[in-house]
């Protein structure tokens, strides 16, 4: 018999996850703001309220990591014992303490960050990136077995604060520098160069990414603060050198 599972949270990502995930379980969605009628007329998913979908054998948390602890409460007596909570979270220090926190110790918990989106995994996820994080109990290897070897992604396991330090420059950086271009709406070029076109290709993967994701990767991180700090510094250096003459060689 297939695992249930229960998505709490369907935005963009929640909705990408449905045609990988259907076919190894039934899911039951839940989400506050969003109507998931046509959702469950598009896919073999069932709307449910949040007590029921607590109550699955897998619960996947896909709500933006501001909210995660909200949640965590509320779904916390309704969780049964043995039960799987994860997360999807593009941050992991504060998802992860969350869980800790408000879930029930009769719960395993796995925190994952897809290294992808919609976007960059608009033509396939194999062998796309995952981060795992083990939080609490001995579920690690069979979410990483299934991963790897039904959904054909490159697994990668690490804790917490080694993944935000390292998404701090990932991700941090990227978004910035994105959203940075973006603001600058530049006008239609024709004389591109493969490295701008290069460019754009990473200006596109997040333009359409929510404020409220490029927040949380900006803000939520605690190391994001000195990756910005150190990207700005150096941009003014560049700045203050060009404004000089350039040294004349002999």
């Amino acid at each position: 018999m297939r695992a249930s599972v229960g998505l709490i949270g369907v935005g963009a990502f929640g909705e990408f996850m449905l045609p990988y995930l259907l076919p190894h379980c039934r899911i039951g969605a839940y989400d506050p703001i969003r109507d998931l009628g046509p959702l469950t007329e598009r896919w073999a998913v069932v709307a449910e309220d949040l007590e029921t979908i607590a109550g699955k054998d897998i619960v996947i948390l896909g709500m933006p990591v501001q909210r995660i602890g909200d949640v965590c409460k509320q779904i916390a007596p309704y969780l049964k014992p043995g039960a799987l909570v994860l997360d999807v979270c593009s941050v992991k220090e504060e998802p992860v303490a969350a869980m800790l926190e408000h879930l029930p110790p009769h719960v395993d918990i796995v925190g994952t960050h897809p290294l992808f989106g919609p976007q960059t995994g608009a033509n396939g996820i194999d062998g796309l990136r995952i981060a795992l994080c083990n939080v609490r109990g001995g579920r690690l290897d069979c979410v990483e077995s299934f991963l790897r070897e039904e959904l054909r992604l490159n697994t990668i396991v690490t804790t917490a604060e080694e993944h935000d330090r390292q998404l701090a420059y990932v991700q941090g950086l990227t978004h910035l520098m994105s959203k940075i271009i973006v603001e600058m709406d530049l006008p239609h070029l024709d004389h591109t160069t493969e490295t701008f076109d290069t460019m754009l290709t990473m200006v596109e993967s997040v333009r359409y990414d929510s404020e409220e994701l490029f927040r949380a990767i900006e803000n939520r991180n605690r190391f994001v603060g000195n990756a910005r700090e150190l990207f700005f510094d150096a941009a003014r250096t560049i700045e203050d050198r060009l404004a000089k003459p350039a040294a004349l060689k002999d």
